[in-house]
């Protein structure tokens, strides 16, 4: 059965994707929600029914193959379309499909007064479609389709809003740095291909792999780690995301928990076997995440956008993410994309509800006080302020972070210190959020109520992200390890756990962190914060602060390493300069073309001649040499 229904799982939100292109905005809002929303509901029910018939009798080799069609057949090397079922894509869809499904539900309540819900609706539906065919590809070919789709609707939501400039201007950005990376990965594909002759995961992950040199291999994963840094905006090709939240809250929350961002992490763990016989290319990679997440976290504690300090956060925890990935620790980097899906789409939502409440202000020192005005997303945003900063025991993030902590001590201290400080200062910049605006005197009145059809979604990933880390526990806690157990037939057993010290240690950090946010900015200290915010206190630190607000300078020096040269080119260009430079080349082919072209006479003599003349001077070149 799995193999019938696991087509429709992505033939769904496609259809539906066709179904509201092609109606061009001629349904009425309603309808459009029922078609947006119902076929991602659709597929979550199909997703749920398969993982229940996966997990109660799974196929031979905990895999399941659908083959489609045969793409590709030419001089040996075949590429296939099919899909791919396992415990890792399992997970991936499970997150995709229910997650998607209840942004898909709240993005109704958020845009249904939009006069283009039409072709939002579309776009979205064909965004879940897109990183579904990413996730049960079996090839990396077919892969790459469903790794450029992404990538084009992220551009299209991105810049949804294209009647205003600095929206087009971020859908560009984004677009743009993504695609350098997509052709780094292009380029580790070809190489690759080439050099095993198949692009099969499969073949790749077991045999084909191993035969290639190891310079090749390392070479090609250097290649792919470029796509996936890229994707998942780390350091140093992270400067999109930010701007990323141009686009209406909806789509921030389904790139940055359900699509987009996560497929870096996915690619890297999907071919983990190749990735872990390149050591150099691990140690970059769990290096590149633990800078990443350090200046992300950096960056979230000084913004003032609400959405914004969300960015940075998504890029500090994929940060966590690549991380484990580098130490080996697969099963801890997809632990803590499943939990950060739940707790990372909870805070934008919630994030969305305030904004709308607010009348459209983003900035946190213009909110304050809405924890009675709106206890239900006060609630909510609790529950995923928390998950996000790890609170003990009480929440998902705590138990997917806390085996990232482990893995990282087993493999080199200095990650586990730097992941130690990203705690600490996660702790301090969602609090810092939470207190800023729930709490302190009120700065601006909210008005009308937050719709069922958005609270509903709330609810139900705000108790995920409070028990949906119980999958998975240290067995001092609760010895409960379902998720590594259903993952270990993709990735093996996982490592041991370290000692209590170090479980205990990894709890104290995040409550220290989100004690001194209380410090400084709880109801206590709100009149100091405020003047902090309009810049009452001026000095050396306010500077490496305003460093921090833009991004650490990457925006600065890609300015002036990349854009302003080109468009000096560009100019010149305008200007004729290549014109005459291309005209000058044009003359030159022609005097040396009339110059050939005059041989050819015609004449058999001169023919003749200068058959001899050749004949002669290739003697004396003979001769002499």
């Amino acid at each position: 059965m799995d193999a019938v229904l696991l087509p429709f799982v992505v033939l769904s939100p496609f259809l539906g994707a066709l179904i509201l292109l092609f109606a061009a905005g001629r349904m009425p809002p309603r309808a459009t929600g029922i078609v947006g929303v119902g076929s991602i509901g659709i597929s979550a029910l199909l997703a749920l029914v398969i993982a229940g018939s996966f997990m109660s009798n799974p196929p031979p080799a905990d895999t399941l193959q659908v083959g489609l069609w045969r793409w590709i057949d030419v001089e040996g090397f075949q590429s296939t379309i099919a899909l791919t079922l396992d415990p890792l894509s399992l997970l991936m869809m499970l997150v995709v499909t229910v997650v998607g499904f209840l942004i898909h539900l709240y993005a109704y309540g958020y845009m249904r007064s939009d006069r283009d819900i039409n072709r939002f609706f579309a776009y979205m539906n064909l965004f879940v479609a897109a990183m579904l065919v990413l996730v049960f590809s079996s090839d990396l070919l077919s892969l790459y389709i469903g790794w450029e789709g992404v990538g084009v609707c992220s551009f299209l939501l991105i810049g949804f809003w294209y009647e205003e400039e600095a929206n087009c201007v971020a859908a560009r950005k984004a677009f743009i740095i993504t695609r350098i990376g997509d052709a780094f990965m292009l380029c580790g594909l070809l190489l690759l291909a080439t050099s095993t002759g198949t692009l099969s995961i499969e073949a790749l992950t077991h045999q084909a792999g191993a035969t290639m040199p190891a310079i090749t291999r390392t070479i090609a994963l250097f290649l792919l780690l470029g796509g996936a840094v890229a994707k998942s905006a780390q350091v140093p090709m992270q400067t999109w995301l930010p701007d990323a939240m141009a686009g209406p809250t909806p789509v921030s929350a389904l790139i940055h928990a359900a699509t987009m961002v996560t497929a870096g992490v996915y690619i890297v763990a999907r071919l983990h076997s190749l990735f872990a016989e390149a050591p150099v290319v691990m140690t970059v990679t769990s290096f590149i995440g633990m800078v990443t997440l350090l200046l992300a976290a950096g960056s979230a504690l000084v913004q003032t956008d609400i959405k914004r300090i969300l960015a940075y956060s998504t890029m500090s925890q994929l940060g966590y993410m690549f991380l484990a990935l580098g130490t080996g620790a697969w099963e801890a980097a997809v632990f803590h994309l499943f939990t950060h899906a739940f707790f990372k789409a909870l805070l934008f939502m919630g994030a969305g509800a305030i904004i709308l409440r607010v009348h459209h202000k983003q900035n946190i020192y213009e909110m304050g006080g809405l924890r009675k005005a709106m206890p239900g997303v006060f609630y909510a945003f609790l529950a995923g302020s928390a998950a996000l900063a790890g609170m003990p025991l009480l929440t998902a993030g705590f138990y997917s972070k806390e085996m990232i902590l482990q893995n990282a001590w087993h493999a080199n201290p200095i990650l586990w210190v730097g992941a130690l400080i990203g705690a600490f200062m996660t702790g301090l910049y969602i609090f810092r959020c939470v207190f800023l605006v729930f709490f302190g005197p009120m700065h601006t009145v909210p008005s009308g109520r937050t719709a069922p059809v958005m609270g509903v979604p709330l609810a139900c990933l705000s108790v995920l992200a409070l028990g949906g880390g119980l999958v998975e526990a240290p067995d001092v806690i609760l010895p409960v390890h379902f998720l590594s157990h259903f993952v270990a037939p993709v990735f093996g057993e996982p490592k041991g756990e370290g000692p209590i010290l170090l479980l205990l240690i990894g709890s104290a950090v995040p409550l220290a962190g989100i004690t001194a946010a209380w410090l400084i900015w709880g109801p206590q200290a709100q009149t100091r914060a405020r003047a902090e915010q309009l810049g009452a206190e001026r000095g050396p630190e306010e500077d490496v602060a305003h460093l921090a607000r833009v991004g650490w300078g990457f925006d600065f020096f890609y300015n002036y390493l990349i854009v302003r040269p080109f468009m000096a080119l560009g100019y010149r260009n305008k200007s004729d300069f290549l014109d005459h430079m291309s005209n000058g080349l044009a003359a030159v082919t022609r005097s040396g073309g009339g110059f050939f072209g005059r041989m050819q006479s015609g004449q058999v003599r001169r023919y003749a001649g200068w058959i001899a003349a050749g004949t002669v001077a290739a003697l004396c070149l003979a001769v002499l040499s």
